[in-house]
């Protein structure tokens, strides 16, 4: 069995996950905890690492079953073929996630610099850098093939 990744309806990763558990789906949306303001308030609330995306474990011949769930859009595509992530890459991202967070620290950078990321939930992992807009930095991570947007800390 592979694991693929899906897209989902904007803010539904969490619904979709659990609906995908109720008919027997192995599934796994990453979460992180963060803080948000309120006008009067903050929370702590419980967010996905990756927006619109949910991994799900199936054989390849029973991948339909996913669409019987509202919000799951499509399977993302990597060269044509359904993205598989390696069994080892989510392993290691919830080890990741269980270790904690930590701002990932980067250097100049120009779009298309290939760099390995020194801190944070994919510390070790290589990326290729497609967007610098300010503190942000879009990058492309050639392991699981996602697009994560990070924040630049000082240092």
């Amino acid at each position: 069995m592979n694991w693929y990744v899906l897209y989902t309806k904007a803010r539904n990763e969490k619904k979709v996950a659990d609906r995908l558990t109720q008919l027997g789906v192995e599934n796994y949306c990453p979460m992180v905890e963060e803080v948000k303001q309120w006008s009067d308030r903050k929370k702590k609330v419980s967010c996905p690492l990756f927006s619109s995306y949910v991994f799900v474990r199936l054989p390849e011949h029973e991948r339909d079953v996913v669409f019987q769930v509202p919000g799951v859009v499509r399977y993302l595509f990597w060269l044509g073929k359904p993205a598989v992530v390696a069994a080892a890459e989510i392993a290691d991202l919830q080890r990741r996630l269980l270790e904690g967070y930590q701002k990932v620290t980067v250097a100049a950078l120009e779009r298309g610099s290939v760099i390995t990321l020194d801190s944070g939930y994919f510390k070790g992992q290589e990326a290729v850098v497609d967007e610098v807009r300010g503190r942000r930095v879009r990058v492309c991570l050639t392991g699981l093939g996602l697009y994560v947007v990070l924040e630049r800390s000082d240092s």
